[in-house]
């Protein structure tokens, strides 16, 4: 099984991080990472350390094993841990994730705006599809939470939960809320989510530059360049414009589309494409660009949309090794600059290669697919000791990679139930 790639995989990830951070901020990286390290011998933490000692052994087992559990049963999972999430929380948001070194408390961090919006669509997606009335309501109760938390520009903050004082607006944050509401609406009928989506549309629009780019990023970011990434926005635009009937918000989310067009080599690679590193991008980032092109152009029928999206898609699962690992950054030549796996990242490029065979038939995609989800399906944890932990994906492997180090965030277990609903979709496709 390879769980370690070549040294010099983890060596590219340092370089191209010394070339972009600072000294002060690669101090703080490597101090932070080592007392999540030392705090696991803390007994308060056995759970943890157990499930750190056993993660490289248990996932080799279950890769090998013909009696793993199906794929039903790890999507129920899964939605079972995102309602768990939810309840966590003093509100109806999605907690941000569960972090269990995070020392005092419950482990369970607040809720997180931004996820919760597009956690939405997936599990009226989900409620639909398996009879779950009980996952719609706690659909519908987020989306109601997020008229609640609007800020009156139309945005959506950045970051958990915060007083209404101390809220900073962030494009992408606002268009993955954006998607919730379009889907509460579809799924409703409640004008409140239009009018809502219809606030955060022209807010999205108004925040584009003469060239296409958002200037909101807000402050959970590294400042300073373009997010390409926010490309996502523009399929959520496009969603509401198509239930708004609104041109001005369509071309606007064609603009936004373009924009990014203009950041992809011609080997398929995206620049300015991640959360804090762009030299090497995370497959999460990759991720979101690829599919927010892809879907813009299904819904635009713009077919250069969906080739940009498609070429970037191929040659980032090029990268998958047989057992599934795939690094969780990528640099411009596509070659793997990390020592670890962004199991975010390789959920949602599984889902939209799905999406991909769903609609063409793509044997290969599917196939390269299967296996970085195979991965992934192989680090879900049903059985550990710590319940909170049961249904989750984490945010890397090992846990202790650097995304999202040693928690479960909300976003990865989402993309996890996309990846595996549109699996089932692929089952039934002839062409697939």
């Amino acid at each position: 099984m390879t769980t370690i790639l070549p040294p010099v995989a983890a060596l590219r990830d340092y370089v191209y991080f010394t070339r972009q951070e600072s000294l002060r901020a690669l101090i703080w990286r490597y101090g932070h990472h080592r007392a999540l390290v030392e705090s696991l011998s803390e007994p308060r933490n056995a759970r943890v350390l157990e499930h750190v000692r056993t993660e490289h052994e248990r996932i080799a087992a279950t890769l090998r094993s013909p009696q793993a559990p199906d794929d039903q049963t790890r999507l129920d999972a899964a939605v079972a841990w995102i309602l768990a999430a939810q309840r966590a929380t003093p509100d109806d948001g999605v907690s941000l994730g569960y972090f269990p070194l995070d020392g005092e408390g419950t482990g369970w961090r607040p809720s997180y705006p931004e996820t919760t919006g597009y956690i939405i669509s997936t599990l009226l997606a989900y409620a639909a599809r398996f009879g779950r009335p009980d996952v719609e309501r706690a659909a519908l109760a987020m989306a109601d939470w997020e008229i609640a938390v609007q800020m009156p520009s139309g945005a959506v903050q950045g970051g958990p939960l915060a007083p209404p004082d101390r809220r900073t607006a962030a494009a992408f944050n606002t268009g993955m809320v954006l998607d919730g509401w379009c889907s509460a609406y579809e799924r409703s009928g409640d004008a409140r989510y239009l009018e809502a989506g219809g606030r955060a549309a022209r807010f999205l629009a108004g925040d584009l530059d003469d060239l296409g780019y958002f200037r909101t990023n807000g402050a959970f970011v590294s400042a300073g360049e373009i997010k390409t990434y926010s490309c996502l926005c523009a399929w959520a635009m496009m969603r509401y414009a198509r239930l708004a009937d609104d041109a001005a918000i369509a071309a606007a989310a064609l603009k936004a589309g373009e924009a990014a067009l203009r950041q992809q080599a011609a080997n398929g690679w995206f620049a300015h494409n991640c959360l804090t590193n762009s030299r090497a991008p995370l497959t999460h980032t990759i991720g979101y660009t690829v599919q927010g092109l892809h879907e813009l152009g299904r819904l635009a029928k713009r077919q250069d949309f969906v080739d940009a999206a498609q070429a970037a898609l191929e040659a980032a699962l090029a990268r998958v090794a047989d057992d599934g690992w795939l690094a969780g950054r990528l640099d411009h030549r596509w070659r793997p600059s990390a020592g670890y796996v962004c199991l975010t990242g390789s959920c949602q490029l599984a889902a939209v290669a799905y999406r991909i065979a769903g609609v063409e038939g793509s044997s290969t995609l599917t196939a390269l697919a299967d296996r970085a989800l195979g991965f992934v399906k192989a680090t879900q944890r049903l059985d550990a000791p710590d319940p909170a932990m049961n249904g989750a994906i984490a945010g890397s492997f090992p846990f202790l990679g650097a995304y999202m180090t040693g928690g479960f965030p909300n976003w990865a277990t989402k993309y996890f139930i996309d990846a595996l609903m549109l699996r089932k979709d692929v089952a039934v496709n002839p062409r697939a």
